[in-house]
């Protein structure tokens, strides 16, 4: 494909996802389908959801003009093409309907099987310095991973803008990355950077419509595919996407751990994420999503630093995880503190207007 060529088709699928995203909107406004706020969300206004349902449209309809232009194999294909229609389905009917956690996992184990089948497994992982043979359980761990990656996404698509964002930075990365190396995969890359793109104009703080869990739950699987896709051809390997999806895998990991030694229904909504208790703690939508844009970019310097020092690859990457880990539990202890300051503080002020209120109440008493 000619540059030409490529730039028509970026343009193309952004100015479509963004044009499908406001109809989905409206479609989601006529039927109510709503995200209704409630104490554990993020939001204080009803806003439509399953905006994702856009991009899912536009990356499945460009995948397959890609494998008709021959650019994409049929493996590829046919495991992005019914693994990411499953996960858009059900996500789709959850949207709409609600789904038990135990439905939803059962259709996104049958995605990963079906998708790590068609990639032929993990039989191996580029650790930079030397190869790992992981044989016939390469497999499994990667069918595991897939299935985290779906729900991990769902979890940190919390606040306006976050996951559309995320998916973005990651993507274009990947296509900086893959470009001179692998053009199907960066041609992969650049279709959801372009179809998230349209989405996002719509979902930008302040949010005239979510994403859903037919969009959130697709991305996860998608990066998943993506970085099985771009280990097994020899392109960049699984542990680059490990750094680039750094953020998001931290914060949904790390809480998800904590959450399991509390004793808490994992099932259940929650508000502890660390990107959701710095909402809580004062800061805005645009402040967090934009904090995470930074920090996403730095991390695709250090991925970039990764690859041109590659005997070093596991090294730097085990030393960036560990720390996103210590910058989670910090902040995690900062933000809470504040959180804590602001409902003492409330509850202050209720206290002071409440005496204020009785000090009146008694003046107009003793003047009767």
């Amino acid at each position: 494909m000619s540059h030409t060529g490529i730039l028509i088709f970026f343009v193309f699928s952004v100015v479509f996802s963004s044009f499908l995203t406001q109809g989905v909107r409206h479609y989601a406004l006529r039927r109510h389908i709503l995200d209704i706020p409630n104490d554990r969300s993020s939001h204080i206004v009803p806003t439509p959801r399953g905006g994702g349902l856009a991009f899912v449209g536009v990356f499945l309809v460009g995948i397959s003009l890609l494998f008709g232009l021959g650019i994409l194999e049929l493996r590829v294909f046919l495991a992005l093409l019914g693994g990411g229609g499953l996960i858009a389905g059900v996500g789709w009917l959850d949207d709409r309907r609600g789904l038990t956690a135990l439905v939803r996992l059962c259709f996104h184990f049958l995605a990963a099987i079906w998708a790590v089948s068609w990639l032929g497994g993990v039989p191996s992982l580029s650790l930079g310095f030397t190869e790992l043979d992981l044989s016939w359980w390469g497999s499994g761990v990667a069918v595991i991973g897939v299935v985290w990656m779906i729900n991990l996404y769902n979890f940190m698509d919390g606040i306006d803008g976050i996951a559309g964002t995320e998916a973005v930075t990651i993507s274009g990365a990947a296509v900086i990355f893959l470009w001179a190396q692998n053009s199907d995969v960066a041609a992969v890359c650049l279709l959801i950077l372009a179809a998230v793109f349209g989405f996002l104009i719509w979902n930008w703080p302040p949010a005239k419509i979510f994403m859903g869990d037919v969009g959130s739950g697709f991305l996860g699987f998608v990066f998943a595919v993506l970085a099985i896709w771009s280990e097994n051809s020899g392109a960049v390997p699984l542990l680059i996407w490990l750094l680039l999806l750094g953020v998001f895998i931290i914060d949904a990991t790390v809480t998800l751990i904590k959450r399991m030694a509390g004793g808490e229904k994992l099932y259940e909504a929650h508000r502890s994420h660390v990107y959701q208790l710095a909402v809580q703690a004062g800061y805005s939508h645009k402040q967090v999503t934009l904090t995470v844009l930074l920090i996403n970019i730095m991390l695709g310097i250090v991925a970039a630093v990764a690859l041109y020092y590659y005997d070093y690859l596991l090294l730097i990457t085990l030393v960036v995880l560990a720390v996103l880990i210590v910058a989670h539990l910090l902040l995690g202890q900062v933000f809470n503190t504040l959180i804590a300051r602001m409902n003492v503080n409330a509850n202050n002020m209720v206290v002071e207007q409440f005496k204020e209120e009785a000090a009146a109440t008694r003046d107009m008493a003793d003047k009767d």
